[in-house]
């Protein structure tokens, strides 16, 4: 091979290895800004939750069954809901805001993004349980975690159980 096509191939790699770069970084968004606030702050986000835990009852194990529950804000402040995880790989959590859902986040895929909350406005939190991913029959209790900038409830836990057959 001659000097010239061996340049010409140098500088395709770089051209290729720098696009492909540029496409996986610019597909990326920066983590958003979560604003915190102390307890002593008379203008903050208050989360209220009436209800986080629901019993699904009996299902099988190859069904999918889900719970929503209600966050509000009852705080001056927007309310950011943030992180979202589970306590185990067959157990999802979803934000619903304004009528848009979010993607399903989990033990090992925790979301990066925040839902923010207008004071006075709801948003839904549901939780997706899929014991066919992990087998287990029985009471199984599963968990969703959701962090808020809410001082006094940093770490929202939504829990369901059901009995598996």
């Amino acid at each position: 091979m001659n000097w010239k096509a061996t340049l010409v191939m140098v500088l395709f790699l770089i051209i290729t290895i720098a696009g492909s770069y540029f496409l996986l970084v610019s597909g990326q968004q920066p983590d958003p800004e979560i604003i915190s606030y102390s307890l002593s702050d008379k203008d903050r986000p208050k989360a209220e939750v009436k209800s986080a835990y629901s019993d699904m009852g009996e299902m099988k194990v190859s069904e999918d069954k889900s719970a929503d529950f209600i966050v509000k804000n009852i705080g001056e402040k927007p309310l950011q809901l943030s992180r979202i995880s589970s306590s185990c790989n067959c157990t999802f959590g979803q934000l619903i805001l304004d009528g848009k859902e979010s993607k399903y986040y989990g033990m090992h895929s925790v979301s990066s993004f925040a839902g923010e909350i207008l004071p006075g406005k709801e948003a839904v939190i549901r939780v997706i349980y899929r014991p066919s991913i992990m087998p287990v029959y029985g009471v199984v209790e599963r968990e969703v975690f959701v962090d808020s900038n809410d001082p006094q409830n940093q770490k929202l836990v939504f829990k369901v159980k059901a009995n598996v057959k």
